[in-house]
């Protein structure tokens, strides 16, 4: 395959260019990023760009003008080739002492290590109450004990059967009084036709 169709990967970010080149935009305060954003050893001098996202060598941290190093803004060797145009060659302004910065670090690390993640409690899941006929059908239906493993229609014949004598006898004193409401508590109404008699004068 010819070397001209592979697609160019992003160049490895050198900690130290001889480039004069120095960006146009204001230099960079490192107070203005948080302590995990750059870093001040002197073997490993760098920070995340603001604008790509990335970390990348500061060069020069010794001398008067350190500056933002030339990179891409994908991994290197992995993503597509695309210089990072505004944060390239960006002079940084090193406001910070390396002292002050390891403290910053040190207690914004404390300060995270002790918090406890809050403790989820979810509410105890509440049964749904059944349906009216839900609710009937339960109430119908006969216990193991009553019905022997006997079928329902079969049972209910049964309770019918029980219960029959009771409910004629009823029916019968029923149908003997007449109609309309009796009051409470007062006596029986009398079922002959009563005929009183004239008194002598």
């Amino acid at each position: 395959m010819p070397a001209s169709t592979l697609e160019r990967t992003a160049r490895p970010r050198r900690s130290r260019t001889r480039s004069s080149t120095v960006n146009s935009r204001p230099a960079l305060p490192l107070s203005t990023l948080k302590p995990h954003q750059y870093d001040l050893r002197p073997a490993c001098a760098s920070l995340i760009c603001p604008d790509c996202k990335t970390w990348v060598p500061i060069t020069g941290l010794q001398t008067k003008k350190p500056k933002v190093v030339p990179h891409d803004t994908g991994r290197a060797g992995k993503d597509a080739a695309v210089r990072c145009r505004l944060g390239s060659n960006r002079l940084v302004t090193v406001n910070v002492t390396a002292r002050k910065w390891e403290e910053r670090l040190t207690d914004g690390n404390a300060e995270t290590v002790h918090r406890r993640r809050t403790a989820v409690r979810r509410k105890p899941k509440v049964a749904v109450a059944p349906a009216v006929s839900q609710i009937a059908a339960q109430k119908q239906t006969p216990d193991d004990e009553r019905s022997n493993g006997r079928p329902l229609w079969l049972l209910r014949k049964e309770q019918w059967a029980s219960t029959e004598s009771a409910v004629r006898d009823a029916d019968t004193r029923r149908a003997q009084l007449p109609g309309g409401d009796a009051p409470l508590g007062a006596p029986p109404v009398p079922l002959k036709t009563l005929h009183p008699e004239r008194r002598a004068s």
